[in-house]
């Protein structure tokens, strides 16, 4: 049974797999077989991610790229063909938790600004990081694919998308149109052999989180716990593998049934 998920010969390109979630889904591809070309704004992350996978055994390629703009996009995916002449798997996984500030800020540490405050660069840059930039790659790909009568495309969205976050404006519109994008490639590539699903991770943090905080914030999630990273790898795994061959247009929630919870709005996370 194992072998249906098996990913030996298969090529992936996953967006944004310098850290995060991206990582941790570049080396569960790893794990499973898949060669994995790394695109992501920043050389050094995407490089040690590289290295990470060749060390577990398949080939890895970095590739620095910005989703937002379609012309490195389209050199990604040519780079990509022709270092391993088919690709098989795209993830797409590049985005940014608020997006407020174009300007270089780190978008975690900045505060939501009233909707009246928002810049029209500040809209725009939200919506192509966390939506244009999936539009790219899937153009990019989507003939390759056909012509093949193969592929597997998965697609990152947001628990935002889901239950909306007070004031985030850009980031859970983009993140609720890349479920209906999804569901709009799988059905238009239904007949090419081409599946597209879209994970929806909940609130899962990256980095290490105090303990005391970690305590506090727990009791407001259902199962009582947040989710680990490596929880995202397996489920990517099974999307991208022949298991989930007649499954597409579909949404996977990874987040402990948080969203089919009732709680206040504003205390998830405290």
């Amino acid at each position: 049974m194992l072998k249906e998920f098996s990913l030996e010969g298969k090529n992936a390109i996953v967006t944004g797999g310098g850290s995060g979630l991206g990582r941790v889904m570049c080396l569960a591809l790893a794990e499973a077989g898949a060669n994995v070309v790394i695109a992501g704004r920043r050389p050094g992350p995407i490089h040690e991610t590289a290295e990470m996978i060749r060390k577990i055994g398949p080939e890895a390629t970095a590739i620095p790229s910005d989703v937002i703009d379609s012309k490195q996009v389209n050199n990604l995916v040519e780079k990509a063909i022709a270092k391993f002449g088919q690709i098989d798997i795209l993830i797409n996984n590049a985005g940014i938790a608020k997006g407020v500030d174009p300007s270089g800020n780190d978008p975690l540490t900045t505060k939501m600004k009233p909707i009246w405050e928002l810049t029209d660069e500040e809209w725009i840059y939200s919506i192509n990081t966390n939506l244009t930039g999936t539009f790219y790659c899937c153009r990019a790909i989507a003939r390759h694919m056909v012509e093949h009568k193969n592929g597997k495309i998965i697609n990152l969205s947001s628990a935002g998308a889901l239950r909306a976050g007070k004031g985030n404006f850009g980031y859970g519109s983009a993140k609720g149109a890349i479920i209906s994008f999804t569901k709009a490639l799988a059905i238009t590539f239904a007949g090419d052999n081409i599946q597209a699903n879209c994970i929806i991770p909940g609130f899962i943090p990256i980095e290490e989180m105090a303990p005391e905080i970690r305590e506090r914030s727990s009791r407001f999630f259902p199962m009582q716990r947040f989710a680990d990273p490596s929880e995202i790898g397996p489920l990517a795994v099974f999307l991208a593998s022949s298991a989930s061959d007649y499954i597409t247009g579909q949404c996977f929630p990874v987040d402990g049934a948080t969203s089919v919870n009732y709680a206040p709005a504003g205390f998830i996370p405290e």
